[in-house]
């Protein structure tokens, strides 16, 4: 029944476990060729990718796939230039992206555009200047960013803005200072992170606001302690997987952002995380992939 009820994210799913996997050097327990032929036929003639074979094609999922592709080195198994057409498809003339044909607009669309065709080496398919503008027109007062023009600020939009903007190599146009303040802030007495003010802590968060504090340079602005303390009190001992809160249930989404979040800590047992792509940081410097962060 789970395993039905949770076919529509099946995509993002697989690239979860196998990159927490991986940043545990684990990844040779997984079965590449399963896992291969899963993703070929997700593939659309449109270009896009589904959650899972019998779904619509949709950006978010497009993404996971060319992630555990990466992860694997096997891009051969779907026809590359199809996808690039499918991403330049839902580029609005505002320079926003539509996370699919029916046209839902959000930065979170921008950033996995352009992650997708970072990835893939071809960025240049896109008007990266009009999607730039389109991004930076979503930043608030309070230096961070929503899901569109005059949203309220979010930690998981701010993770999407500064990716795209170290993507772009835009992010110099960031008031990092500001934003960092923003970010530290998510910081609660149990030293977990929420996502934005008067919200409860998520383990999730311990990777959007972490990974941002990381592409801004202002990392150390937290207390690391607290913050490590609250994830492994997330962890389940039976199980080993990582829960939103402590005392919850687990799952694979939670335990790879309560993962990532402890490498960017610096625990030596996890390989270290790049943080715009949330994959070990060998992996983007495998493809010689270009990134602008700020010290």
């Amino acid at each position: 029944m789970e395993y039905c009820m949770s076919e529509y994210l099946r995509m993002s799913g697989v690239y979860w476990g196998l990159t927490v996997m991986d940043l545990m050097g684990q990844l040779h327990r997984m079965n590449k060729d399963e896992i291969l032929e899963f993703v070929k036929p997700c593939q659309h003639e449109c270009g896009g990718i589904s959650a899972s074979i019998g779904h619509d094609p949709h950006l978010l999922y497009t993404l996971s796939a060319v992630q555990i592709l990466t992860l694997y080195n096997s891009l051969h198994v779907i026809d590359v230039d199809k996808v690039v057409e499918y991403v330049k498809s839902l580029q609005q003339p505002d320079g926003s992206f539509a996370g699919d044909q029916w046209g839902e607009i959000d930065t979170r669309f921008s950033f996995c555009a352009v992650a997708t065709l970072a990835l893939l080496g071809r960025l240049d398919a896109v008007d990266i200047d009009k999607a730039v503008e389109f991004v930076l027109s979503c930043m608030n007062f309070d230096g961070g960013f929503g899901c569109r023009p005059g949203s309220e600020s979010h930690a998981g939009q701010i993770y999407c803005c500064t990716g795209f903007l170290a993507i772009t190599g835009q992010l110099h146009q960031v008031n990092a200072d500001l934003l960092g303040w923003w970010l530290c802030e998510r910081q609660l007495p149990s030293g977990g992170l929420n996502g934005r003010p008067e919200k409860l802590p998520d383990v999730c968060y311990s990777w959007w606001v972490l990974a941002s504090l990381k592409i801004i340079g202002r990392l150390h602005w937290i207390d690391r302690e607290k913050l490590e303390h609250f994830i492994l009190a997330c962890q389940d001992e039976e199980t080993g997987g990582f829960a939103d809160r402590p005392g919850d249930m687990v799952d694979p989404f939670h335990t790879l952002f309560g993962i990532a979040g402890l490498s960017l800590l610096g625990n030596e047992q996890i390989k270290p995380v790049n943080p715009v792509f949330c994959m070990p940081e060998e992996v983007p410097r495998r493809i010689n992939v270009k990134l602008e962060l700020l010290n």
